[in-house]
């Protein structure tokens, strides 16, 4: 249900489709460097279901990203049974995104 997506893949997926990034690192890790435009939600607000923020984009694709690209698929799949029908997870998370030089925005 859930896919891994590789950075090309998410940023086709952002471009053409609206895709929402959920960014699921703590908002320290946040501020200091995110995909533009992407939400910070953490993994205890998905688990507990404070997914208002997300409620209006139940139509477009998710993309969860967390640090490194380990983390992300138990918050991506929690997501896929709340109703979100395309999930995916970006290999290697931010520190992959970064590692190519990807543009990350700052602050909140």
């Amino acid at each position: 249900k859930v896919k891994e997506i590789t950075r090309g893949e998410a940023t086709r997926l952002i471009n053409k489709e609206d895709a929402v990034v959920v960014d699921i690192r703590t908002r320290d890790d946040y501020r200091k460097g995110h995909i533009a435009s992407s939400i910070n939600l953490l993994p205890s607000d998905i688990k507990n279901g404070n997914l208002a923020e997300l409620e209006k984009h139940k139509a477009q694709p998710i993309i969860v990203v967390c640090a490194t690209g380990t983390t992300s698929r138990a918050s991506a799949e929690l997501l896929n049974k709340a109703g979100f029908e395309r999930v995916f997870t970006l290999k290697e998370g931010i520190s992959g995104w970064s590692g190519e030089n990807l543009p990350l925005a700052r602050g909140k």
